[in-house]
C-alpha cells in the first residue's frame, strides 16, 4: 500500500547546525519525509542568510533575508529561534531533544558541552537518541578544535593537487570544485550514518553517537585517485579535464564549439573511430586497449583533436549517440535547466514561500515507489515557527512572550 507521506515521515530530527555540511543532510532527511527543526541565533539565524547577493526577492521585488545560499539547502525545515546561552533556552533545546530520534550539530568541539548539549548529556535524557557531531576535524586529534571551511579541506585533503590544468598550461595550477563539494559530500555521509545509526536501533532500542570529519570525508573521497599513489607510490597530477585511468576522456574542440568526450571502454573506443572514419585506430597496438591508449594518450589526443576540429558538434554528437558513445555539450547552469530530461525528471520546482512569491527549488534526485516523496515546504524564514513548536511544547503564549521579551526566542 502506498503512502505519500515519505519513508521517514515518523522521524523527528533536531537540527543545531548551520552553514552546509551538516544542514545538507538535515535537507535530506526532510526530503525524506523527517519532521526537522531548525533550531537559529535570534535576531541573526544561519550564517547562510546573509551569504548574498543573490537574495530571494519579496512581491515588491525587494531583497529578502534569504541568500540563494540559504535557500540550496534548507527547504522542508521549521525554523525556532533559541539563544542557546541562556538556561531557559538550554532548557527547551533538551524538551525537543527528548522528544527526538536524530540530533544534528555542527559547533566546535566542547562547544555545546559547556551548554548540559553535548551527547552524553541529551542521550542520558533520550538514552534511544541518536547524536551526530559534524566538524572540520573531528572530536580527536591535533586539529580537533580548529574551525575549518569547504575551501580550506579541498586543498588540506588532496583534490585541488588533482584538480586544474597541468602546469605550464594556459591556466595550469590548483583549482578547487565549482560547487562547495566536501560540504555535500559530508552531509551525504551524515545522512548515510544517522539512518544507519536509525536501522541499528531498530534492532536494538539504543541510540549512538557520531563523529563526521569533513577531512576524513575528503580523504575517503579521493577514491581512485588515493589508489592510484598507494598501489603505486607515484603522486597524482592535476590533468585538466583528462581521465587518469580511461581514454579517451577529454575536452576536445569541434569547427564551432567544444564537446566532452568519455570512452569507458575498448567497445566503445572501437564505435569512435568507425564513426570517425578511422577504424584502424581501434587495431593499432597503441590505442587498441585502455591501458595502451592511457599509456600513449599524447599521441591519441592529438591525432583525436584533428578529427574533432574538422566536424561540427551537433553532427558530431548526433553521429555518437547514435552508436553509444558518450559525448556531449558542455552545458552552462541556465542550459542545465532547459535540459529535456532534467525537465522530464522535474528537477526543478517552484514551492510558496511566506513572503508571497513563489520560490525555485531543485528536487531531490531520490525517487520511491512505494513511498513517493511530496513536495515539502519552502526555507523557512527566521523563527518561522517559533510560536507553534513551543505551543507543541506546553508553552501558552503568554510564556512564549515572556521567553521572547528576555531574547531567549
Amino acid at each position: 500500500m502506498q503512502t505519500s507521506r515519505g519513508p521517514l515521515s515518523h522521524v523527528k530530527v533536531l537540527d543545531l547546525s548551520r552553514i552546509l555540511a551538516a544542514p545538507w543532510a538535515g535537507q535530506i532527511l526532510a526530503d525524506l519525509g523527517a519532521e526537522v527543526i531548525k533550531v537559529e541565533r535570534p535576531g541573526m539565524g544561519d550564517d547562510t542568510r546573509s551569504w548574498g547577493p543573490p537574495f530571494l526577492k519579496d512581491a515588491d521585488g525587494n531583497d529578502t533575508r534569504e541568500a540563494g545560499y540559504y535557500l540550496a539547502v534548507n527547504r522542508g525545515k521549521r525554523s525556532i529561534t533559541i539563544s542557546l546561552d541562556t538556561p531557559e533556552g538550554q532548557r527547551i533545546v533538551r524538551e525537543l531533544a527528548q522528544q527526538a530520534d536524530i540530533v544534528l550539530e555542527n559547533y566546535k568541539a566542547g562547544t555545546l558541552e559547556r551548554y548540559g548539549l553535548d551527547a552524553a548529556s541529551l542521550r542520558k535524557i533520550n538514552p534511544k537518541l541518536i547524536y551526530c557531531s559534524v566538524t572540520g576535524f573531528g572530536q580527536t586529534g591535533p586539529r580537533r578544535d580548529q574551525p575549518a571551511y569547504d575551501f580550506l579541506i579541498q586543498a588540506m585533503g588532496g583534490l585541488m593537487s588533482v584538480t586544474g590544468e597541468r602546469d605550464g598550461q594556459p591556466g595550469g595550477g590548483p583549482q578547487k570544485v565549482g560547487v562547495p563539494i566536501v560540504d555535500l559530500m559530508t552531509g551525504m555521509y551524515t545522512a548515510v550514518s544517522v539512518l544507519a545509526a536509525l536501522a541499528r536501533r531498530n534492532e536494538t532500542g539504543v541510540g549512538d553517537n557520531i563523529d563526521i570529519a569533513m577531512l576524513d570525508v575528503q580523504v575517503a573521497t579521493l577514491a581512485n585517485q588515493a589508489m592510484n599513489f598507494l598501489v603505486s607510490g607515484k603522486t597524482p597530477q592535476r590533468n585538466g579535464n583528462a581521465h587518469p585511468n580511461i581514454q579517451p576522456q577529454d575536452v576536445y574542440g569541434c569547427s564551432d564549439g567544444d564537446v566532452i568526450l568519455v570512452v569507458g571502454n575498448d567497445g566503445q573506443f572501437n564505435k569512435l573511430c568507425q564513426v570517425l572514419g578511422r577504424a584502424e585506430w581501434a587495431e593499432d597496438p597503441r590505442f587498441s586497449t585502455n591501458a595502451e591508449r592511457v599509456r600513449n594518450i599524447g599521441v591519441l589526443s592529438g591525432l583525436l583533436r584533428a578529427e574533432f576540429g574538422a566536424r561540427g558538434r551537433t553532427e558530431l554528437i548526433a553521429a555518437l549517440d547514435k552508436v553509444g558513445v558518450p559525448c556531449g555539450a558542455i552545458n552552462t547552469v541556465p542550459d542545465v535547466f532547459e535540459d529535456p530530461q532534467v525537465k522530464a525528471r522535474g528537477m526543478l520546482k517552484h514551492v510558496a514561500h511566506p513572503n508571497g512569491v513563489m520560490v525555485p527549488q531543485v528536487s531531490t534526485p531520490m525517487r520511491f515507489e512505494e513511498t513517493p516523496l511530496v513536495d515539502v515546504a519552502a526555507p523557512p524564514t527566521l523563527g518561522q515557527h517559533t510560536d507553534t513548536v513551543l505551543a507543541e511544547l506546553g508553552y501558552n503564549a503568554e510564556a512564549i512572550a515572556a521567553l521572547r521579551t528576555a531574547g531567549v526566542v
